[in-house]
């Protein structure tokens, strides 16, 4: 009795978020996997059992292979951009300039804003409209005499996911910013100090000393944006909608369950996003794990 009364408690207290936790994430993963390994193309057939057929013949569909690709190249230009963006903000206000304070805030302010609002703005921004007709960034170019920087953005079949990478780098380069700042500031100041006085430069001082000091960091924030990039949803509607030429999988995912009722289908291309996810999650989970056991 004396041992129940020590974690009956605690176990009693977290137990409605178990179940829901249970219910709502591992049972809905557990549903959805069933539905796709079944052959129910449309809203009336039985479940049943295909042998996971969808997730071959998906590759048949000549919409999936370049939403793929553009998955790819939206998580390769997004995370490497942030990552660049994020780290150089956060060595300028490691330097300490004046107004960091506000310069914080703003830098960190776009995280505050949802992913379909800053797709509205973006949207207009990002106008394809030729010279005559131009608004947001090619009309900018277009007046300050730079009508050569003006393109077709997302509307370009080559490399219009880069384009569409750029809202999502706007948005989350503050939040690396922030954490590679925390990262900056945690670096003990003998360490700088020491390679100074053995005569390193600056920028050797923050190669060599600072910048290996935040691998972890680097890894965290790798790992927070390649998942957001995989499973990237509401930018994409908001700017382009359910345009071919920006498809990704989660709006594959969106245009199969609802727009041709096929939940087998819809349920594959989401079972591919979690394994997606799952591999960059997993390895970083246990990453942690045994660096906490190693502490």
């Amino acid at each position: 009795m004396r041992r129940a009364r020590r974690w009956l408690p605690g176990l009693l207290l977290v137990s409605p978020s178990i179940a829901a936790i249970g219910l709502f994430v591992y049972g809905l993963i557990f549903w959805n996997t069933r539905v796709a390994l079944s052959g129910k193309h449309d809203e009336v057939s039985p479940l049943g059992f295909d042998g996971g057929k969808n997730f071959v013949e998906l590759w048949d569909q000549p919409s999936w292979p370049g939403a793929v690709r553009n998955a790819l190249v939206f998580t390769a230009v997004f995370v490497l951009g942030a990552l660049l963006l994020g780290a150089f903000l956060a060595f300028l206000m490691d330097k300490g300039i004046r107004g960091e304070a506000s310069f914080r805030v703003v830098y960190l302010f776009p995280m505050a804003v949802s992913f379909i609002a800053a797709g509205v703005v973006w949207r207009w921004l990002l106008n394809p409209a030729p010279a005559e007709r131009a608004v947001g960034l090619n009309q900018l170019f277009h007046d300050a005499g730079l009508g050569a920087l003006a393109n077709t953005w997302w509307q370009n079949p080559d490399w219009g996911m880069a384009a569409m990478a750029l809202p999502a780098i706007w948005q989350m380069s503050g939040y690396v910013m922030a954490l590679y700042l925390a990262g900056f500031r945690g670096v003990p100041e003998e360490l700088r100090e020491a390679a100074r006085v053995d005569g390193a430069s600056e920028w050797k001082v923050y190669r060599y000393v600072v910048f290996p000091q935040l691998r972890p960091v680097t890894l965290s924030a790798l790992i927070i944006l390649g998942h957001i990039s995989l499973k990237v949803f509401d930018l994409i509607m908001a700017i382009a909608g359910k345009q071919i030429i920006t498809y990704v999988p989660a709006v594959a995912a969106y245009v199969e369950i609802f727009d041709r009722h096929d939940p087998a289908n819809g349920a594959t291309i989401a079972t591919y996003l979690l394994v997606a996810v799952a591999v960059l999650v997993v390895p970083y989970l246990v990453w942690t794990v045994r660096q906490e056991r190693a502490r």
